[in-house]
């Protein structure tokens, strides 16, 4: 009798199988899997409100990933490129050093914006592209692909230095920790006045080196220099 738990799995094949809805078939899984396996209905709700709660994080970043396709569906990465044509002067570095910035600021108050697949991926990226396209014309794919990864760069680099300097942060307590356990005893905010040049700087090499690498690749893939 212990066989009759898996019919869950049972449920989503054939669910998968007739191309019915993905959610429902999963839920219908999941709840004929809880009663069966004796938890109730008592049984079954707890354990889903202790799942929710242990794994909150990754609902809010599912919630944030639904909006952002949601948006995108709408035209959000249409809106960004028109946005970006309107401003004369720009190119994929400009746009990457001004996102740059906005994220330290941002990062050093903790707020993050979906990450690469949440914001870099359907609001900057369209900038970066329309940017590019304004000024070369027609853009070429491997120097699409080399902005991506300098808009993924950028995002990546300005929050793993900049959310250490918000204070309680799990940067900074990760740190906080680290450095307890060899021995040295530091408050949050010592830790934030040390890391405040090393971020700066960190804001500061990495623009430069992009508007470098923006007309390195404008050279090879237009011969010409922006």
């Amino acid at each position: 009798m212990e066989y009759i738990t898996l019919i869950g799995i049972l449920i989503v094949i054939v669910g998968f199988a007739l191309k019915l809805d993905n959610i429902l078939t999963i839920m219908a899984a999941l709840i004929v899997t809880g009663l069966v396996g004796g938890l109730g209905v008592d049984g079954l709700l707890e354990t889903l409100g202790k799942s929710f709660i242990d794994n909150r994080n990754m609902t809010i970043f599912i919630l944030v990933m639904l909006v952002t396709g949601t948006l995108e569906r709408s035209g959000l990465k249409e809106a960004a490129a028109a946005l970006i044509g309107k401003v004369k002067g720009a190119s994929a570095s400009v746009v990457i050093a001004a996102y740059g910035v906005m994220r330290a600021i941002f990062g050093a108050f903790n707020v993050g914006f979906g990450g690469v697949a949440g914001f870099v991926r359907p609001v900057i990226m369209p900038m970066v592209t329309a940017a590019i396209e304004n000024k070369e014309g027609e853009i070429n794919e491997e120097h699409e692909e080399q902005a991506k990864g300098m808009a993924a760069g950028m995002e990546n680099i300005m929050w793993f230095f900049f959310q250490v300097l918000f204070i309680g942060g799990s940067g900074g307590l990760l740190v906080q920790g680290t450095l307890a356990g060899l021995g040295y005893d530091v408050s949050l905010v010592d830790l934030a006045k040390v890391e405040v040049p090393v971020a700066v700087f960190a804001l500061i090499i990495t623009i430069v080196y992009y508007f470098l690498k923006d007309k390195q690749l404008s050279k090879k893939y237009y011969g010409k220099e922006k």
